[in-house]
């Protein structure tokens, strides 16, 4: 018996791989049967190192809240999900844990059971995701000790744009930092790229490796990327996840110039020019108000809030002036997606954009775009238009299916 999946004709199987996003005071978990997508249970452990440590488990549409002990740390949150697992019949279904791990550099371009040699490599990474991959590591450890026999699996946000050519990823910098140091664009969110523009290609009838695409994750943290014949040929991100476009909290592409003045004619240190620009700025430090498209929004709409609609409409126009500058990478293009919690929900974000893209043939039929909200997904393009999708993305069914299908490969 075999079963249709978004990536393939596999086998059928009761099997759930357990998925772990762990950052550094959170353990985001979901267990998915990576051949349906169907998701058995899912949840977030957070606030972890404080007192305030708790572990939120879905099941069957609802859910259940449990405070952790100490040490408040995520052994503890594993332990307790382990628990949860056990009381629902689950740890017998569970073949394998696969990882998102963020930065996987220039090595990793493909799904990697972990070993001692990746984990020491995805510690070497740190210095070029300082936030991400110690937390990521941290995760894997405490796998390692709560599923003692199962094997982990790492799949690296940056792998799919691994098929860059130079041309997209060299800085315009002395090529030995790159060569000696590693400084180049790697992009990011390339499992959530990868999700949609398979669904795309289902959506088109054609085979993924004849898609021409441009996919636009728009969220807290946002990335566009162009897909030439399948593979990742651009992104928007860079060496770390703070370049490209507007985002909730950070500033996207930035005048070095900028930083220059900031330390030498206003006192600031580096610190605080890290801050400023990853947490402090984005729609939050436009708008003065939130990072939270939603609230600005309703500002806008309100009329009461003129930073709240430059914010936004700051942030579409960088949006659609980067899907415009990706036309220098194709010679045909099928059609745009968007994606992420803004993408998949904003009808106004959507309309925004996609009016400064006319010269591309991009038009909205606006009752579709108001409909395709909260979950939905489909194409909201006018009749003269070309295709333009809203997809919900799916990055922990990427992650189940591809650490799956890794091990079965690699029990072959």
């Amino acid at each position: 018996m075999t079963q249709q999946t978004p990536f393939g004709t596999e086998p059928a199987s009761t099997s759930a791989t357990l998925v772990i996003n762990c950052g550094s005071s959170s353990v985001k978990f979901s267990l998915i049967k990576p051949l349906s997508g169907e998701t058995l249970l899912s949840g977030l452990a957070e606030c972890l190192h404080t007192s305030d440590a708790k572990i939120i488990v879905k099941i069957n549409g609802g859910k259940q809240a449990h405070k952790l002990p100490e040490p408040f740390n995520h052994q503890t949150a594993l332990s307790v999900l382990v628990e949860q697992l056990q009381q629902l019949d689950l740890v017998k279904d569970i073949t394998a844990v696969g990882h998102r791990v963020v930065h996987g550099g220039e090595q990793y371009s493909q799904p990697t059971l972990i070993t001692q040699e990746v984990e020491q490599a995805i510690e070497q990474l740190a210095k070029l995701a300082p936030l991400h991959n110690p937390a990521n590591l941290i995760g894997i450890k405490a796998c390692q000790t709560a599923f003692k026999d199962l094997p982990q699996v790492a799949v690296f946000d940056t792998a799919f744009h691994q098929s860059m050519p130079d041309k997209a990823y060299v800085y315009g910098l002395p090529y030995s930092l790159y060569k000696e140091h590693g400084i180049r664009r790697y992009g990011f969110h390339g499992t959530s790229h990868y999700f949609v523009a398979k669904q795309a290609a289902e959506q088109l009838n054609k085979p993924f490796e004849q898609c021409n695409l441009i996919s636009a994750h728009l969220g807290n943290g946002c990335s566009v990327t162009v897909i030439k014949n399948g593979e990742s040929v651009d992104t928007s991100m860079g060496m770390t996840p703070g370049e490209g476009v507007i985002m909730g909290t950070r500033c996207g592409d930035l005048d070095t110039g900028i930083i220059f003045h900031l330390v030498e004619n206003l006192g600031y240190s580096i610190a605080e020019v890290d801050k400023l620009v990853n947490k402090e700025s984005g729609l939050l430090g436009i708008s003065g108000l939130s990072n939270d498209g939603r609230t600005l929004e309703e500002a806008m709409l309100a009329g009461n809030h003129a930073q709240a609609t430059l914010a936004l409409t700051v942030f579409c126009y960088r949006i659609a002036k980067t899907i415009a500058s990706y036309s220098a990478s194709l010679t045909q293009l099928d059609g745009l997606i968007f994606t992420g919690g803004i993408g998949e929900n904003s009808s106004w974000v959507r309309t925004e954009i996609v009016k400064q893209l006319a010269l591309l043939n991009f038009s909205i039929d606006e009752e579709k775009n108001a409909s395709t909200r909260f979950g939905a997904s489909g194409n909201i393009a006018a009749a003269d238009s070309r295709a333009c999708w809203v997809i919900a993305t799916n990055e922990e069914w990427v992650i189940a299916e591809q650490s799956a299908q890794l091990l079965s490969n690699l029990a072959k």
